[in-house]
């Protein structure tokens, strides 16, 4: 395409087989888009696009990505406010044809009827990242999470259980909880934990609140997250070796199969690697 439609927040430049989504760094731009600058979206990542008036005259073009291909917008997990909505184009009301025709020819390049993806489509900002929560300083540097505790906001629980890291190969998810809304927190799903509730009782877990936890810190550090997660290898890590002279008890197996499936389902792990995994499990019995 190669056409530049600019708004007020971002300029979208549309290429043969993507869009390229540049944000404005004015002041009146969220955060979170100042610090996401630019993103790369496949038109195979996105799900639909729609254009709708806007306020005080203007229109707005957004475009809707599919489930499973952005790790951004599978964090948000639907939390994030309208003006920090990265798929979301503002223009004057006197550029609404211009908008319409490519809203068109986006909707042209976009087939949104296939499966879900099997692994992200839109690359999330790159480690190493940090950000601070009440109780913890979070990095993450490609490879592992670590979690260094406050003495001044770690709950006696955190304070007993330490300092804490977690290799990418030990998670199964994240959990984003927005620090605009009470309960504010990241938690990090570690495979085969029953973890607390209570986000401030969690090792696995950052606690947020006023000045800690923004979402333009603590949002792209949850999406680089969890796409290092779906690129992990799937090893033997979400089955335990046996030892050679014990057999399985058949519920045993079944349940294994049960997360098996869970993961798969999530995207996690590939219909290849589930098939394969499936059958060594059945071959335990």
């Amino acid at each position: 395409m190669g056409d530049v439609l600019a708004g007020s927040n971002a300029a979208w430049e549309f290429g043969a087989d993507s869009v390229l989504i540049r944000y404005d760094r004015g002041i009146r731009t969220p955060k979170l888009l100042q610090v996401l600058a630019e993103r790369r979206i496949p038109y195979e990542a996105l799900a639909g696009v729609s254009l709708a008036p806007g306020r005080r005259g203007t229109v707005v073009l957004r475009a809707r990505p599919r489930p499973g291909a952005d790790p951004l917008i599978d964090a948000a997990a639907d939390q994030l406010k309208e003006v920090s909505d990265p798929y979301r184009l503002v223009l004057p009301g006197e550029r609404a044809l211009l908008a319409e025709s490519c809203a068109d020819r986006l909707r042209s390049a976009i087939d949104g009827s296939g499966p879900p993806p099997q692994r992200y489509l839109v690359t999330a900002p790159p480690p190493p990242l940090q950000f601070k929560g009440i109780d913890a300083k979070a990095t993450f540097d490609g490879r592992a999470v670590t979690f260094r505790l406050f003495w001044s906001g770690a709950s006696s629980t955190k304070w007993k259980a330490g300092d804490q890291t977690f290799e990418v190969s030990e998670l199964a998810g994240v959990e984003w909880h927005s620090p605009d809304v009470l309960s504010g927190h990241l938690r990090l799903l570690v495979r085969g934990e029953d973890q607390p509730a209570d986000a401030s009782h969690d090792p696995a877990a950052v606690t947020f609140g006023i000045g800690y936890g923004l979402v333009h810190e603590s949002l792209p550090f949850a999406a680089s997250v969890l796409e290092a997660i779906g690129s992990a290898p799937m090893a033997t890590s979400a089955v335990p070796p046996l030892d050679p002279l014990e057999r399985p008890a058949p519920s045993e197996v079944a349940a294994r199969i049960r997360e098996l499936g869970e993961l798969h389902s999530a995207g996690f792990v590939t219909d290849e690697e589930f098939t394969a995994k499936k059958a060594d499990l059945l071959a335990e019995l």
